[in-house]
């Protein structure tokens, strides 16, 4: 295997990389600006230049230094050579490129939503100067807006074009571009030309200092209180691996979360900001049973026992919706399936929006809005039979042999169709969702549930792919998970013993490739790495 030394560290590599590229791989920090794995390299921050000695054929293959500092980030490893990023002469250049990238920028880092997770500060701190010897006016480029997510501060820019070179090659869009000259140069868009794409906020995750910023996220948190969570996109079909910021039981964000096999680097608009429903004043937070043809607030306790009086020796049906986890549609089919050995399964209405769109680098934004369709139908398979797990037009034409009816939702908006609540008419219902529709206004008994984001589970995404993800905030006040719910209605039925839902035992009891998919690294990205260079 081939090798290079970088700074004392002999590290391996395979294939054409590049000496940043291998100094990654192996643990040694070189910094840098400009470059990005997604995208092409330009090489234009140069802070990442070191000296490199290479082995010299026209002198037996002994050591040469090349006399000129080279970009790490666009000069090849080459076998036997070795790199200096502590010399002299390389610290000398990150001194002052750091000084360079200072001398028009603002001292605003305790203002700007950039700062904690600042590449200038760091590096400032790392490789810069202790003082500024500038001390001439600052020139001040003007703040702008956009697009429709994202402010671009241009007097923190640092040039790197990052944002540029995302547009061009990733969503292929061209909304921005480099305008200037000198200390004059800025990003800016093309007249007419808005910042709006499916994936337009991916540019602030690019963005190493605090020039572009997500207008949803401004000035709400400092980014030292946030607690990061790995989580899986709970509302398309993609699979996207995330990180979820939160702070004291409240979402502030999303990030994207690496998976080259999945999401690679970027998320999509649409998933960034799909936590909104999770907070809102319209969530279902207490049990209620239906009272004299009224709705009435209830404990737990009544309310269970009320589901169970309304299931006892009745046909049940249950409708499991594409929302929810594979350790949810277990137990709630385990569940059910103990109160009635009858039961009619269907998987529930799997939304569908337009086409999926597929951009250049092969990221997809799915058309499909339901997180696992295909995990639900897995499970609930594996419990009842293939042959007897219908789709949601299925189910409905053979409901009406059924007297009482389980349907789950969690949708993040209205779902419940004219024609599905038509053939409820007159069945002793039973709802689990989290927002306020037709079928929980007309429910019997009304059961609130807990987000994705309020439970673990696993996903099964479009292409077959299980992923799981943990719990990020507790669950709304009296709502609980659907699976902690089926638990409790066994219990109240007697068809169980009262127990806490453990996603890890529900995944051992399903077995299989559901099980599989928890292991040390959570849907398939690492935790502790997603923070290195790879995100900025």
């Amino acid at each position: 295997m081939a090798t290079i030394t970088i700074d004392g560290k002999l590290c391996e590599f395979e294939g054409n990389k590049t000496i940043l590229q291998v100094a990654y791989d192996n643990g040694i920090e070189i910094p840098h600006y400009c470059y990005h794995p997604g995208l092409s390299v330009v090489a234009s921050c140069r802070i990442c230049l070191a000296e490199v000695a290479q082995p010299d054929p026209r002198n037996d293959g002994k050591l040469s230094l090349i006399p000129k500092l080279l970009p790490t980030c666009q000069t090849p490893a080459v076998d036997g050579s070795e790199v200096y990023t502590t010399s002299e002469k390389s610290v000398a250049n990150q001194k002052a490129i750091m000084e360079y990238l200072l001398i028009n920028h603002p001292l605003d880092c305790p203002v700007c939503d950039q700062a904690g997770e600042c590449y200038l500060q760091d590096y400032s701190y790392k490789y810069g100067r202790a003082v500024s010897r500038f001390e001439e006016a600052k020139h001040k480029n003007p703040k702008k807006d956009v697009g429709p997510n994202v402010l671009l501060y241009s007097d923190r820019c640092i040039m790197c074009t990052r944002c540029v070179r995302f547009t061009r090659e990733v969503t292929g869009t061209d909304e921005l571009c480099v305008a200037g000259r000198g200390h004059k140069e800025e990003i800016d868009t093309f007249p007419g030309k808005a910042l709006d794409n499916p994936l337009s906020v991916n540019v602030v995750d690019l963005c190493p200092v605090g020039a572009l910023l997500d207008k949803d996220f401004l000035f709400e948190q400092r980014v030292w209180f946030l607690t990061s969570t790995p989580s899986i996109d709970g509302v398309t079909a993609s699979g996207d691996n995330l990180w979820v910021d939160h702070n004291d039981g409240r979402v502030w964000r999303f990030k994207p979360r690496r998976n080259m096999d999945i999401n690679r680097w970027w998320t999509s608009d649409e998933i960034r900001y799909s936590w909104k429903f999770v907070h809102s004043d319209d969530r279902l937070r207490v049990p209620m049973i239906k009272q004299d043809g009224e709705p009435k607030e209830v404990n737990w306790n009544d309310a269970l026992a009320r589901a169970v009086e309304g299931m006892s020796g009745k046909k049940t049906a249950l409708l499991v919706s594409p929302m929810l986890s594979c350790e949810d549609a277990w137990e709630l089919g385990s569940a059910i399936k103990a109160i009635d050995d009858g039961v009619l399964i269907g998987v529930g209405p799997v939304p569908v929006d337009g086409e999926d769109q597929t951009f250049l680098d092969g990221y997809t934004v799915r058309a499909e809005k339901a997180p696992n369709a295909r995990g639900v139908r897995r499970v609930l398979e594996q419990l009842f039979g293939e042959s007897n797990v219908y789709d949601e037009a299925g189910w409905r034409s053979k409901v009406n042999g059924a007297d009482a009816v389980v349907v789950t939702g969690n949708y993040p908006s209205e779902w419940v169709t004219e024609v599905l609540g038509a053939v409820l008419d007159g069945k002793f219902t039973i709802v689990m969702d989290t927002l306020p529709n037709k079928l929980t206004a007309d429910a019997d008994v009304l059961l609130p549930a807990s987000t994705w984001l309020e439970k673990d589970g696993t996903f099964e995404n479009v292409n077959n792919v299980l992923q799981t993800f943990e719990q990020a905030i507790r669950p709304l006040e009296f709502s609980r998970p659907e699976a902690q719910i089926a638990i409790d209605l066994a219990s109240a039925a007697g068809k169980g013993d009262p127990a806490r839902f453990n996603a890890a035992t529900t995944r051992t009891a399903i077995g299989g490739a559901v099980a599989d998919a928890m292991g040390p690294e959570v849907g398939g990205a690492k935790r502790a790495s997603e923070m290195q260079y790879v995100e900025i």
